[in-house]
């Protein structure tokens, strides 16, 4: 194996290689007994469906915060239990090199743990690459060349807005608002709303449950009066009016990264429009929202889960793409 390109998301993880592709695809959870996080019980799909009823002496945790490492000794488990889920029957060597995708507003010691983590979990070599770029790298996009391009990452803890060209970042904006935050508004109205408390799957389901106009999503949960369980309809027009606000909140602080670009960048992004990645792209409503505030047209990736890890991926034979943009 040449090596793994891996996006260690607050939300998802997702791991490829140059030859097959993204070979692994989960939620970012893991199941660890109390206070023993060197040995995961379980990871990714397994451990998230367990959230929220998971056994005494049992704790469900996310390594990743905010697209960051929180934890260096339980991101390091879960990397390492990653990296064996990725490649169970490959010839995965502990030797390998990665290219981890990291938030371009990361500090130095952010990046830094992220570095240490990958080591430490058995990667012979590991470069950083920010992740709007390698988003767009993995839609098709050259970051070396001389063009400014601007990219949007709406992920699960944080949302940021890119420009860059000619292997240099021209400007960043970075917010901690995203898409759990956007799960906690929901859980909030529905309380506030329909006097209903539901946990956080349910939230997160019934957020993108519902992409089209018209159709309409059935919310279990329990009513706080009575202790009752309870169901409550929503349609899509109420999910997306609730979210609203808070998605113009990001989109309004993300917006200002527009004040920081050369006049000639801006040309660039004229003609050439914004790419939006990550999954609160594929909210209903947010590409409109962002041209209204960006004043561009606005693409959305095709595979906004996993371009960053494409990205990642393809980084590992354009080994000059991580040197530039770790400069």
């Amino acid at each position: 194996m040449r090596g793994l390109g891996i996006d260690l998301g607050t939300a998802n993880t997702v791991v490829g290689t140059p030859d097959e592709g993204v070979v692994l695809n989960e939620p970012s959870y893991m199941l660890v007994k109390a206070k023993d996080v060197d040995h995961a019980l379980a990871i990714g799909a397994d451990a998230r469906n367990l959230l929220g009823r998971t056994p005494v002496g049992v704790s469900s945790l996310r390594p990743v915060r905010d697209g960051v490492v929180v934890d260096l000794e339980s991101a390091r488990t879960f990397v390492s239990a990653v990296l064996d889920h990725a490649a169970p029957h490959r010839r995965y060597s502990p030797r390998s090199k990665g290219v981890m995708a990291v938030p371009a507003g990361a500090t130095p010691l952010e990046r830094r743990a992220l570095l240490e983590v990958g080591h430490e979990a058995g990667l012979r070599k590991v470069g950083l690459i920010p992740e709007p770029v390698a988003g767009a790298l993995g839609c098709g996009i050259n970051p070396m060349e001389p063009r400014a391009h601007l990219v949007v990452d709406i992920g699960g803890g944080t949302s940021e807005v890119t420009a860059f060209c000619f292997g240099g970042i021209l400007a960043n904006r970075s917010c901690r608002l995203a898409g759990d935050h956007l799960t906690d508004v929901l859980q909030q109205y529905l309380r506030t709303e329909h006097k209903i408390i539901v946990g956080d799957l349910t939230a997160e389901h019934t957020k993108i449950g519902v992409p089209d106009a018209g159709q309409s999503i059935v919310v279990e949960g329990i009513d706080p009066v009575t202790g009752r369980a309870r169901l409550v309809t929503l349609d899509s027009e109420e999910i997306a009016d609730a979210l609203r606000p808070a998605i113009t909140e990001i989109v309004q602080t993300l917006a200002t990264c527009l004040d920081d670009l050369p006049a000639q960048a801006i040309g660039d992004v004229m003609s050439e429009g914004l790419l939006a990645i990550g999954g609160g792209s594929m909210l209903r409503g947010l590409p409109q929202l962002l041209e209204d505030h960006f004043g561009v047209a606005v693409k959305v990736a095709e595979n906004p889960l996993t371009c960053v890890a494409e990205g990642a991926t393809a980084c590992l034979d354009h080994p000059e793409v991580v040197a530039a943009y770790s400069a």
